[in-house]
């Protein structure tokens, strides 16, 4: 399945306004793509309790897994205020849970768009394997 990754990153671009950053004022917004070609969107939700804030990346693929989703095909990240934003660790083994190491992960950068594979963003992640299971 061919992938616009100006067409997802557009996508998630649409819900940077969205975000709920009342504390950090740092908004992200993301966009990932299943395996049948449907694009969800996500932002984070930020909480005054810190650590029970969500980042977009999650929120996207959450989105796409309650939808029925089971693989990503691709993900797209932009921010209000990085120059260069890429997942978190966390956002990355979520991504990594439902993409193979050569899904593409796409960030907004100043002279365009910067790419990765999950693989790059997450090359020793915890895998199945891990736990004996195949």
């Amino acid at each position: 399945m061919p992938i616009d990754p100006n067409a997802l990153m557009a996508a998630a671009r649409e819900g940077l306004d969205r975000a709920y950053a009342p504390y950090s004022h740092f908004r992200v917004a993301a966009a990932v793509i299943d395996e049948q070609g449907r694009v969800f969107t996500g932002v984070n939700v930020e909480n005054l309790s810190y650590g029970l804030a969500v980042c977009a990346e999650r929120v996207a693929i959450f989105s796409a897994i309650a939808a029925g989703a089971r693989r990503i095909a691709a993900v797209a990240v932009t921010s209000s205020g990085a120059d260069l934003l890429s997942p978190c660790g966390a956002c990355r083994q979520v991504i990594a849970e439902f993409a193979s190491a050569e899904v593409p992960v796409y960030c907004d950068a100043p002279d365009g768009l910067r790419r990765w594979s999950v693989g790059e963003l997450l090359p020793h992640g915890f895998s199945a394997p891990q736990l004996g299971k195949a």
